[in-house]
């Protein structure tokens, strides 16, 4: 693809049915509607995307996701919705089988915009596929500021003694002076679809990444982390 020609990009929520950690979690109400509603909506605001998909192996997820103005162009297969099961190998099947459905024309850019972190904006997905675009990077992702510094305060047990996960250089009396790391989200992911269709992992090639706020970088995983988000969004409302 030349410069001049304009990258095929793919906006895509990976939903399955079968969660546990939260039962019906994708569909469940936040603020009045499903949770997976609230990624399609911010995915709809991002220009830069060509087409809105989701991948489910849920009649109702599709259902919902078809009220919300999203394409459901093909059922995932159940083998790849289970607990065990790579979201890379997901984000894969999506590809080969739009590009299948597409006549072979494959899209150049995968942009996962999961349906666990409600909380993230427009912004954020739009910022993480300029800076893939703008960039030699195979694939860019969203991180926040980490709450713990393995420098300075997460250790690891060695022979029935605790030491730092990793041993500065010099002396590290306050964490503002241990190196700054962040957590990775799951707030968006942009990726190159060559490289997804040949690599194994997001860190086998160039990886950079764009920083969010901590209350925007919320991923629902439980029931707590639901509750958190319902308070999260009922007071952003009242504000």
């Amino acid at each position: 693809m030349s410069k001049s020609e304009k990258s095929y990009v793919i906006g895509a929520i990976f939903a399955r049915g079968g969660s546990k950690g939260v039962p019906g979690k994708n569909i469940r109400s936040l603020a009045g509607e499903p949770l997976i509603a609230h990624a399609i909506k911010t995915a709809k605001e991002v220009k830069s995307l060509d087409r809105v998909i989701v991948s489910t192996d849920d009649p109702e997820i599709a259902r919902v996701a078809r009220d919300y103005g999203a394409e459901v162009p093909f059922m995932r297969p159940a083998e790849l919705a289970t607990d065990q099961t790579p979201e890379w190998l997901a984000w894969r099947h999506a590809i080969k089988t739009i590009a299948e459905l597409d006549g072979g024309r494959q899209p150049d850019i995968l942009v996962s915009i999961p349906a666990t972190s409600p909380l993230r904006e427009a912004k954020d997905v739009a910022d993480c596929l300029a800076l893939l675009l703008e960039s030699d990077a195979d694939c860019v992702f969203a991180v926040t500021p980490a709450h713990k510094n393995p420098y300075f305060n997460m250790v690891v047990f060695e022979n029935g003694y605790a030491r730092l996960v990793i041993a500065p250089t010099g002396k590290i009396a306050r964490r503002q002076d241990a190196p700054e790391v962040f957590d990775i989200t799951t707030a968006v992911y942009a990726l190159r679809t060559e490289y997804l269709m040949r690599a194994d992992s997001l860190f086998e090639g160039k990886v950079k990444a764009i920083v969010i706020p901590a209350e925007r970088a919320l991923d629902i995983d439980t029931e707590f982390d639901f509750k958190l988000a319902e308070f999260l969004v009922s007071d952003t409302v009242v504000r």
